[in-house]
């Protein structure tokens, strides 16, 4: 089992002197990850979403941590693929060139970038966001296999090379955003790893491995992107360790609050978060948090949609928050479960770097070696 963090980028107030700093933030708690014996870091692209995440330039943030780092895994989690996002060769070029430039350290996951609010930036429409995605990929897979690349499709490029060539081949490994049943699904049907961004906690996450596996077994690789399939899969869990277990709780479902609020603002029209005092009881974001899952749910049900997981992970706070001992015992439930790789998110709006750092130290020291003395 492998073990990685992903960074938003997130902060409450953000003026340009926050935003620097979170940045800086990050790259410290990358570059502390690799100290501490995690395998990789993934950073999202997400444009124009306010506190939720100032991450929109992944590419640029992941070169900067590969040139402090020497082992750990640069991630994209994820690019934004449609068209109107970036070229696809641009996304090829710049993925080699820094699989080139870390010593062939890159993995490049998928993403539709589809909130209302990043596709006005873009000039995005959302019913070109899934077959460009897709087009995207099966551009990115076939870049390099001849000296001369050509595509026809919805898009018309080359004949032309494709520079420069990758270190990995025949590229990096491919991954896709799946917080649905219906992405897992895909994504498994495509031959491309899943990384399961949800909240929703252990009994979804098995659930989510059963479709995935599911979706392997029947498939007849006449849709994979690439020539050979990365049946990985990666799953979130959100995580503050301390110990002072019951300030990890505090901070943990304050930061959660804080993620699910800034989702409900710009995924669902909700009013824009707050910070929330620090030192009120974890009691009090659970009851938010619940408070805010009833409050969906009953807005689904007015409208005739069912309330599902996916809509509603974001107010579970069953997580590794605690101790240690917690996130051990979190992490044994995925372990059975079948996930490839425990994603950590750790860096949330309100937790204080202090506390990103001290969860990276606890989970190097305590966490990942108990897990690896296990695989012997």
């Amino acid at each position: 089992m492998k073990f990685s963090m992903i960074f938003e980028a997130q902060l409450v107030d953000p003026t340009p002197e926050r935003e620097r700093q979170v940045i800086h933030d990050c790259v410290e708690q990358a570059v502390f990850a690799e100290e501490m014996g995690f395998d990789r870091i993934w950073a999202v692209e997400h444009h124009s979403l306010t506190q939720y995440a100032h991450l929109t330039a992944p590419e640029i943030f992941l070169t900067w941590v590969a040139a402090r780092t020497r082992t750990i895994r640069i991630g994209h989690g994820v690019v934004t693929m449609p068209f109107g996002y970036q070229h696809p060769v641009r996304v090829a070029e710049r993925a080699a060139m820094l699989d080139v430039l870390s010593g062939g350290r890159v993995d490049v996951g998928a993403g539709r970038g589809a909130t209302r609010q990043e596709m006005s930036m873009f000039g995005v429409r959302p019913q070109d966001t899934r077959p460009q995605t897709e087009e995207a990929l099966r551009i990115f897979a076939a870049a390099w296999r001849e000296p001369k690349f050509e595509w026809h499709g919805s898009l018309d490029i080359g004949p032309g090379a494709i520079l420069p060539r990758p270190v990995q081949e025949p590229h990096p490994p491919l991954f896709m955003a799946c917080s649905q049943h219906e992405s897992l699904g895909l994504a498994a049907e495509l031959g491309i790893g899943a990384l399961v961004m949800g909240f929703s906690g252990a009994d979804d996450v098995r659930a989510m491995r059963t479709v995935y596996d599911e979706a392997i077994a029947a498939r007849d690789g006449g849709r994979f992107v690439s020539t050979e399939a990365n049946d990985h899969f990666s799953a979130l869990c959100p995580t503050i360790v301390l110990d002072d277990a019951e300030r990890a709780l505090r901070l943990g479902t304050r930061g959660q609050r804080f993620f699910a609020e800034s989702i409900a603002h710009w995924y669902g029209g909700g009013p824009a978060p707050t910070g929330y005092a620090e030192d009120a009881p974890a009691e009090e974001h659970v009851e938010a948090l619940a408070k805010g899952r009833e409050e969906l749910v009953a807005k689904l049900h007015e409208a005739n949609i069912p309330a599902r997981p996916v809509d509603t992970g974001t107010f579970s706070a069953d997580h590794a928050y605690g101790s240690a001992e917690t996130a051990v015992a979190y992490v044994e439930r995925l372990r059975e479960i079948g996930v490839d790789e425990v994603m950590c998110l750790i860096q949330m709006g309100t937790v204080p770097q202090e506390a990103c750092m001290e969860t990276i130290r606890q989970w190097g020291e305590k966490v990942i070696p108990h897990f690896r003395a296990l695989e012997g």
